[in-house]
């Protein structure tokens, strides 16, 4: 009987842990996984936020300074973004450092999504509606960011 009660005191589930919440069967499951997924999205957006200045920098250097066409600059600039923030995602936010080069096309294929869903707004809105490229890809950045994530998250660096 003393060997089962201090099995039971040991393990602490049901009935028998103290009161007042300090047991690991009091916190709700899935709270460090939680705690991980929230890190995860925050590491990423300060992540995606260095590559959208890299990207939006160097979209405005290669349209406005260099005299590139408004796509070609686009294509150029979001490569640039897309291939810093695999390098960070891949060290800081994922921690993954196998199959870097499927992991690098796999990436970049979201990216490339980023690529199509900013060219079709460019075109729409800058080629369309008259609306200026810079605010246009300024505009564009957020919407694609949030869609890359969840693509990133689940297939690239899963």
């Amino acid at each position: 009987m003393a060997t089962e009660d201090m099995v039971r005191a040991g393990t602490r589930t049901g009935t028998d842990a103290p009161a007042g919440g300090d047991t690991p069967q009091d916190v709700p499951q899935g709270t460090g996984t939680r705690t991980r997924d929230l890190r995860q999205l925050i590491t990423y957006a300060l992540v995606g936020g260095s590559g959208v200045l890299l990207d939006l920098g160097a979209f405005l250097l290669l349209y406005n300074v260099a005299g590139l066409h408004e796509q070609v600059a686009n294509m150029l600039s979001t490569s640039l973004g897309i291939t810093n923030n695999f390098v960070l995602n891949a060290l800081f936010t994922f921690g993954k450092r196998d199959r870097l080069l499927l992991r690098y096309l796999r990436f970049y294929a979201v990216g490339l999504t980023g690529i199509a869903l900013t060219f079709v707004l460019l075109a729409v809105f800058s080629r369309g509606l008259g609306i200026d490229p810079n605010l246009v890809k300024a505009g564009s950045l957020p919407l694609v960011l949030v869609f890359q994530f969840a693509l990133n998250r689940k297939w690239s660096f899963a």
